[in-house]
């Protein structure tokens, strides 16, 4: 199964409309169907597990990764990826420096939730990796 069919999979499991999908993303009306290949470009594979809330790595091969299974997030990981979010969201939607915008031209709402997203998902990842590389335990299996 490849990653437009697990998608595809997933909306209807969850009975989510592929259209509402792709409205909610902000991608064109039948742009999954579209996609003759099986897979997505990478921001976009990105935006669609942040939504659905798997990772990028079940998207692509059916998988949870082995990192993502021992190193969960605690209760207290989440409040500060939270608190980081909402003073990011503050600041790209701050009325004092006028709205986001990137080469002269504003985002419009939809795209800087998008851009939300794919932090909030780098987040946990970085957090992630940091628990495995700064793991104190990490060298006691091999021993």
């Amino acid at each position: 199964m490849n990653s437009v069919e697990r998608v595809k999979a997933i909306c209807k499991e969850r009975k989510i409309p592929i259209s509402k999908l792709e409205k909610d993303l902000g991608f064109a009306n039948g742009y999954i169907g579209q996609l003759k290949k099986g897979s997505f470009p990478d921001d976009r594979l990105l935006a669609i597990a942040s939504h659905l809330g798997v990772t990028v790595d079940y998207l692509m091969n059916g998988e949870e990764t082995k990192q993502a299974e021992k190193f969960t997030l605690t209760d207290r990981d989440k409040k500060d990826i939270a608190k980081d979010m909402e003073a990011i969201r503050k600041k790209l939607s701050s009325k004092e420096d006028g709205p986001a915008s990137f080469d002269g031209e504003d985002i419009e709402e939809a795209e800087v939730e998008l851009v939300l997203d794919s932090i909030e998902m780098m987040l946990k990842r970085l957090k992630r990796i940091n628990k495995e590389k700064y793991n104190p335990n990490k060298n006691k299996d091999k021993k």
